[in-house]
């Protein structure tokens, strides 16, 4: 007989920083402190148990193709966690509304020989358990979701959560670069960075990210302060998030030594190679300098592309003729891409043959290309700003989705929350008849092109770092915020309390007063 405990909720008020950077021993607690859950759901405290009753999207599944999934490709299955991993995954029996009584025999994934794939029209779940040890705890999810940890591919921390002190005036983009430039020339030392990435970091641990890549603005004297800053949070937070370093430039820049530079340091900390392209009559020659620097020091690439609402606008297709040119073979890819949804069919299919051609993935950034693109003042947009998705992905190119800016002159909101980047790109892109393997966009695929192949999904074998939501279908995982959603790291929960605003305020120069 196992005695267990049991982790119960509780309040408890975060502590209030002061301007001085933190230790590492005063962030948040490491994953496997026993911490309380946001739930009332009980979480044994025990390092071997079962969650029952779970739907897991079946695109998520690793070795699934004996899982049993219903009209949503959704697959029941029992999950069972030991010593921080998951040591098996038992496809169940999904059971037609009426016949609860009729079960069908569960079957282990390494044993199974069932060939049935789908079932349809099944709202109920078998909710037989025989195959778990009477000694061993479970919890009934009761067909909520669980999704491995997310992995947000394309962020700006470094610019993060500072509308308060620097709005943008009238939301174009042209006035998002002017006032992040002006912001970034007052305000951008060590302290405030750090504070401001680290706040960054603690939405995403808390919402369920395990793996973050930040492009970095990085000209000038800027490029030690904001790579220091960032290294040490890379270092600080490797047992919660993966931290990956892009650099940000325009173009052009790597013409010159400074640029030249920015390649070694890059090259140093293991870093991408990024930048900005625009277009402008001498791009295939900085391209072609780009990818030189990137072949010379082994760099893969990450550009942002075609961020506007021009036709004429060719940066993407410029970027994989230079790839094919080259002959490169590293990682690239190409953020934003909106030009696309406004050019006509034959040029946009004409572009993609070719960045399937170069390897090229791309990321879209629904919610800041919906809140910039095609804005003008006292009109209505006549567009979403997001880039052709379904035509994308049509094409096999791998695609992806990222929560991009958060709460600065880019993008006034956020949270670095990617169920929300998730779900509005559900509703802006109409990723939902079906939703298929869209789930892919912020987990597998992105693991994938970050080179990290054992995130993203569920896994025999994986670390159990999974969250659990309420939602059973997506109807209810996408129409409510899921703020209750419990957190599993090493198979425990975590703390998912979000940090104070207030945490900023003499950073943003606020003053309250009663």
């Amino acid at each position: 007989m196992i005695l267990m405990r049991y982790i119960q909720f509780s309040h408890r008020p975060l502590p209030t920083p002061d301007s001085r950077l933190p230790t590492p021993d005063s962030r948040l607690p490491t994953p496997d402190s026993r911490l309380p859950t946001p739930d009332s759901l009980m979480i044994p405290n025990a390092e071997r148990y079962w969650l029952t009753n779970a739907y897991v999207p079946f695109c998520l599944l690793e070795n699934s193709n004996v899982c049993v999934r219903n009209e949503q490709g959704l697959c029941l299955v029992d999950i069972e966690i030991n010593q921080g991993a998951i040591g098996a995954i038992v496809s169940k029996a999904i059971v037609p509304k009426g016949q609860q009584n009729t079960m069908v025999e569960k079957s282990r994934y390494a044993i199974a020989n069932s060939t049935e794939n789908s079932i349809a029209n099944s709202v109920e779940a078998s909710t037989d358990t025989s195959n778990i040890p009477s000694d061993i705890p479970s919890i009934n999810l009761r067909q909520g979701q669980v999704w491995p940890c997310f992995l947000d591919i394309h962020t700006h921390l470094d610019k993060g959560h500072i509308w308060e002190r620097s709005p943008n005036p009238d939301g174009t983009f042209n006035s998002a670069c002017l006032t992040g430039h002006a912001d970034a020339q007052t305000y951008w030392q060590r302290s405030d960075l750090y504070r401001r990435m680290e706040f960054g970091l603690k939405c995403s641990y808390a919402h369920g990210t395990k793996a973050i890549r930040t492009h970095i603005d990085l000209v000038g004297e800027q490029s030690a302060i904001s790579l220091g800053v960032f290294q040490t949070l890379q270092k600080e937070w490797q047992d919660r998030i993966t931290l990956q370093a892009v650099s940000i430039v325009t173009l052009d820049y790597y013409q010159t030594a400074g640029g030249i530079t920015l390649a070694d340091q890059i090259a140093e900390i293991g870093g991408i190679l990024g930048g900005v392209a625009y277009s402008n009559q001498d791009l295939d020659a900085q391209l072609d300098r780009v990818f030189s620097l990137a072949k010379e020091r082994n760099l893969n690439l990450d550009f942002h592309a075609d961020e506007n609402g021009n036709p004429d606008s060719h940066c993407l297709r410029k970027i994989a003729q230079a790839a094919i040119r080259h002959q490169f073979t590293g990682k690239i890819i190409c953020g934003h891409c909106c030009s696309l949804a406004v050019q006509p069919l034959e040029e946009v299919a004409e572009t993609l043959k070719l960045v399937k051609a170069a390897g090229i993935a791309i990321v879209s950034l629904p919610m800041c290309n919906l809140y910039l693109q095609d804005r003008q003042a006292n009109s209505t947009p006549s567009w979403r700003g997001v880039t052709r998705l379904h035509e994308i992905k049509q094409q096999g190119i791998p695609v992806t989705l990222a929560s991009d800016n958060c709460r600065d002159p880019f993008y006034g909101f956020g949270d670095h929350d990617v169920l929300e980047v998730f779900t509005q790109a559900v509703r802006i892109a109409h990723l939902d008849m079906p939703i298929g393997d869209w789930p892919c966009a912020v987990t597998k695929t992105a693991a994938d092109l970050m080179g990290l192949p054992e995130m993203g999904r569920i896994g025999v074998g994986l670390p159990a770092d999974l969250i659990l939501f309420k939602g059973r279908h997506f109807s209810e995982l996408l129409s409510r915020p899921q703020h209750d959603r419990i957190i599993l790291r090493q198979g425990q929960p975590i703390d998912t309390r979000l940090p104070d605003y207030a945490e900023l305020d003499d950073l943003l120069n606020l003053e309250f007063r009663i």
